[in-house]
């Protein structure tokens, strides 16, 4: 599993759109997004590197891996 920290996300529309973004990459995998804690857990087979390069291209700012 990946673990993304992500800024910008405040909505139930953000995470729809990072989903949709995580899911362009890899159309099967498993996101979960919590905005209280600005993370997203990716549950698949797409690099963390393409992950984020995905979700700054829907707007977002990955800030680090969370942890």
């Amino acid at each position: 599993m990946i673990e993304l920290k992500v800024s910008g996300m405040t909505c139930n529309h953000c995470a729809m759109a990072v989903t949709r973004a995580v899911r362009e990459i890899d159309p099967a995998a498993e996101v979960r997004v919590d905005l209280a804690a600005g993370k997203v857990e990716v549950e698949g087979k797409a690099a963390a590197a393409q992950l984020a390069a995905a979700i700054t291209e829907a707007g977002y700012e990955v800030l680090a891996p969370a942890g």
